[in-house]
């Protein structure tokens, strides 16, 4: 199989799992409980899902002291940005909380190097850049959202240094193994927080047969899966082009909230001239890509 028909192949996995990606903001919408809480079951259920997957697979667990103290801080990281996710749905809308989420490929623009020893690429601060532009657009037309917003740039801010922090992980790690500790110690986190917090208690578990089910699909389809899949593709494929392509994740989750919740996520037409500037940064990034990559295989021949 040729590299560009790999190339491709990774491109469109990538893309279904964004979309998934823009489906767990509905469901975080729809499931009526606080967002900690929520995210506690997410990658506690999700993350059993994967031990009986490497169980099923025959994976042995031999990580030691260093490997789990490398993997904790990503878990934190993962419930850390959850967290902030979901409670900016919480207290504004789908739409502006997923936009907001698409600074995060500016951020990773300045966290990448921090990690590897590489100068920054023009062309991707320029497109972080014009992301920016699309976000601010946004931030002005939908002042309402303020706090919502501001909680979502902290998540948005939370996912680059997880996505940057995974790449680093995967050349260790298979993908499997770091989605199941991450989700696991995610869950461990938030355990002890809310034991802090003094926050547990039996209504935890009361939930009805609707939030139950949403969580089901959320923690396995939403996210046991496509946790895998975007770790594993971290081994093909850079952090900021994974980053820039989750941009994506608003267009396809805006449409959804758009379709099931009608009247509320309807946003100003500023809103939507923002969310067009950040759209074009994602199709800017795979034609200046796919450009590149063309010049090397031409160099090569």
């Amino acid at each position: 199989m040729s590299m560009p028909t790999n190339k491709f192949k990774n491109q469109l996995h990538l893309h279904f799992i964004v979309f998934i990606w823009g489906f767990t903001a509905i469901l975080g919408a729809l499931i009526s409980i606080d967002a900690i809480p929520l995210v506690w079951f997410r990658v506690l259920l999700a993350s059993g899902v994967l031990f009986l997957f490497l169980k099923i697979r025959k994976i042995p667990f031999n990580e030691n002291g260093s490997d789990m103290l490398n993997l904790f801080i990503g878990g934190v990281l993962v419930a850390l940005h959850w967290v902030t996710f979901f409670y900016a749905i919480k207290i504004s809308t789908v739409s502006t909380t997923l936009i907001t989420l698409s600074s995060s490929a500016f951020f990773v623009v300045i966290i990448k190097p921090l990690f590897e020893k590489k100068r920054i690429e023009i062309y991707e601060l320029l497109l972080a850049f014009l992301t920016m532009i699309g976000f601010v657009v946004i931030f002005y037309s939908e002042k309402l959202y303020t706090v919502g917003i501001l909680v979502a740039l902290v998540s948005a801010i939370l996912v680059a240094l997880f996505s940057v922090y995974n790449s680093k992980l995967i050349k260790s790690y298979s993908g499997s193994k770091i989605a199941f500790y991450e989700l696991f110690f995610a869950g461990v986190f938030l355990t002890i927080i809310l034991l802090v917090k003094k926050d547990f208690n039996i209504a935890y578990f009361q939930l009805s047969q609707s939030d139950w089910f949403y969580l089901l699909v959320l923690a396995v389809i939403c996210t046991a899966y496509p946790f895998v899949v975007a770790t594993n593709l971290l081994k093909r494929m850079s952090p900021f082009t994974i980053v820039l392509t989750n941009n994506l994740e608003p267009v396809y989750g805006i449409i959804l909230a758009l379709i099931i919740f009608k009247e509320k996520e309807q946003m100003s037409i500023q809103f939507y001239i923002g969310a067009a500037i950040i759209f074009s940064s994602v199709l800017l990034n795979g034609i200046l890509k796919s450009q590149k990559f063309t010049g090397r295989m031409r160099t090569k021949e």
